[in-house]
C-alpha cells in the first residue's frame, strides 16, 4: 500500500486547486485484484474521486483507460477518466459510490429488477455496438475468445477446485471428467461469432449510481459470446437469484435484442448453458486459486455456491454424465 503522504502529494500536483484543502484518503478492498483503490475526500467542496495505483503484472491494467473512454464514446456508463499518470501506474476517475448492484441483494424483486433491466440495456449496448467500431477507435484488447480459452477455464477448475479444494487424483479426473466431451465444447464456442464481452459481468462490477448502471473491472473486455456475460451476471456466485428471476431476466435481455432488430439464435439458450458451465468453471477456479495459492480463505465462502449452480447447468448440457457424477460425490 502506498503511503497516503504520497498519495496525497501526488494528487495536489495533478489537480492543483485541491492543494489548500484538507484530503482524506480511505483504502477501499476490491475482490481478488493486484490493483489497489483509494477513495480521495476533499473536505471543502464535499467532492471525491477514486484513485488507482495498478502495477506492471498484468498487461490489461495499462489499457483500463483507453478502454473506459471507448466504452463511454460507444454509450456504455462507466466512471470518467480524470487523470492517467501511466509511468507512476496512476488513475483518478469519478467517484461512482459504494453501492454496487451486490448491496441491493435483499431488496424486493420489483426494485432488484428495475436494476437489473437496467444492467441487461447497458451490456446490450457493449454486445451490439462496441463491435462495429473502426479498428483506429478500438482499444488494445485481451486475446478474444478461442478453444485454448476456453480449455483454460476448464483445466483452471479441474486443478484449483476438483484437484487443489476438493483433493481429486489427476487419475480421476482425466479419465472421469469427461474432458473429450469439453474439449469438444470449447471447439464449438469457439466457432461462434463474437462480440465484444466485459468478461467478468457479476454484481461487483455494476456500481448502481442515481438509479443507473455504470460498469467497472472492464480491463479484461475481449471478443467473446454475449451468453457469456449473460451467465456471469444470472449465475453470480455472489447473489444467488432464483431460476425464475434468472428466466425473466433473460427473457428482458432477448426481447430487447429483438427490439433492435438483432437476429436471436435458436440455439441462443443452449449456447447460454454452455458459456454458464464455462464462466462457473472459471469462478470455481478462481476462488480455489485465491483462496489455497494466494491465502484469500474468503472466497473459497463461494465455492458451494458456484458449485451448486455448475450442477443445475450440467443437467440440461448432453454428454457430460460422469464429471456430473463426479460433481454429485462432492
Amino acid at each position: 500500500m502506498a503511503p497516503v503522504s504520497q498519495l496525497i502529494e501526488k494528487t495536489v500536483i495533478r489537480f492543483p486547486r485541491f492543494a489548500r484543502q484538507e484530503i482524506i484518503v480511505h483504502p477501499l478492498e476490491k475482490g481478488g485484484s493486484d490493483r489497489k483503490f483509494y477513495r480521495m475526500a476533499f473536505n471543502d467542496d464535499d467532492h471525491s474521486m477514486i484513485l488507482a495505483k495498478y502495477g506492471r503484472q498484468r498487461e490489461e491494467n495499462r489499457h483500463y483507460v483507453a478502454i473506459a473512454r471507448f466504452l463511454a464514446g460507444v454509450g456504455v456508463r462507466v466512471p470518467e477518466i480524470y487523470f492517467h499518470d501511466d509511468e507512476e501506474g496512476l488513475i483518478w476517475m469519478e467517484d461512482l459510490g459504494d453501492r454496487d448492484l451486490w448491496s441491493y441483494r435483499n431488496e424486493p424483486w420489483p426494485v432488484r429488477r428495475e436494476l437489473y433491466h437496467n444492467t441487461l440495456d447497458q451490456i446490450l449496448i457493449l454486445h451490439t455496438r462496441a463491435h462495429l467500431a473502426t479498428p483506429v477507435e478500438s482499444p488494445q484488447l485481451q486475446a478474444e475468445f478461442n478453444a485454448e480459452l476456453y480449455r483454460w477455464e476448464q483445466n483452471y477448475f479441474f486443478e484449483n477446485c476438483l484437484g487443489r479444494h476438493f483433493g481429486l487424483s489427476t487419475d480421476v479426473i482425466e479419465e472421469k471428467c469427461d474432458r473429450a466431451r469439453l474439449g469438444e465444447i470449447a471447439e464449438q464456442l469457439a466457432a461462434l461469432p463474437r462480440c465484444f464481452v466485459h468478461r467478468d459481468f457479476q454484481s461487483q462490477n455494476i456500481v448502481i449510481k442515481n438509479g443507473t448502471a455504470c460498469f467497472i473491472d472492464f480491463q479484461g473486455m475481449r471478443p467473446g459470446l454475449p451468453q457469456y456475460d449473460l451467465a456471469s451476471l444470472l449465475y453470480d456466485p455472489y447473489v444467488q437469484l432464483p431460476e425464475s428471476e434468472r428466466q425473466e431476466l433473460l427473457n428482458h435481455y432477448l426481447e430487447e435484442l429483438a427490439d433492435l432488430g438483432e437476429p436471436v439464435r435458436p440455439d441462443f439458450t443452449a449456447i447460454y448453458d454452455l458459456c454458464a458451465m464455462q464462466r462457473l468453471m472459471q469462478a470455481l477456479g478462481a476462488y480455489g486459486f485465491l483462496g489455497h495459492v494466494k491465502e484469500r480463505p474468503h472466497f473459497l465462502e463461494h465455492i458451494p455456491a458456484a458449485l451448486s449452480s455448475l450442477r443445475e447447468v450440467l443437467a440440461r448440457v448432453p454428454g457430460v454424465e460422469s464429471l456430473r457424477e463426479q460433481l454429485a460425490g462432492l
